[in-house]
């Protein structure tokens, strides 16, 4: 997708304890990079993940897939960005990882996400809607 369709940027470090025994990014750790960036972005709109239940905002990882192009090391430095877009019920966000010096692309993912209601059942999650509604385009 287009640069242009990012909504949000967070420089990450790699840190050693990252690593596998062979000297790059276990694969695991991408799904705590891509986590800890969605975290982030929402808490940038004034959502603080910790503070959304208690809003009645519940949202739940439904599916997600993720390609992994080229391994980062330590001492690398990435840019994870993303963007999201809405598809019913579900708000997908798009996901990419690149490395900060030389541009490439590491990480692809989509994470697909849903809104539960606290007895367990999938609203359309309207409240999250108003709160991005500058991210999402008016038909």
């Amino acid at each position: 997708m287009a640069q242009n369709k990012y909504f949000f940027t967070l420089e990450i470090a790699v840190r050693d304890y990252e690593l596998d025994s062979e000297g790059i990014v276990n694969n695991a750790i991408y799904l705590h990079y891509l986590e800890h960036t969605r975290h982030a972005f929402v808490k940038q709109e004034g959502i603080p993940f910790g503070n959304m239940t208690s809003d009645g905002l519940v949202p739940v990882v439904r599916r997600m897939t993720i390609n992994y192009h080229t391994p980062l090391h330590s001492g690398d430095v990435m840019l994870s960005r993303l963007w999201v877009e809405r598809e019913g019920a579900r708000f997908i966000f798009y996901q990419d990882i690149f490395k900060k010096d030389s541009g490439e692309l590491v990480v692809s993912a989509a994470v697909t996400i849903v809104c539960m209601e606290k007895n367990g059942r999938i609203n359309r999650g309207d409240e999250l809607v108003a709160r991005l509604s500058k991210y999402f385009e008016k038909p």
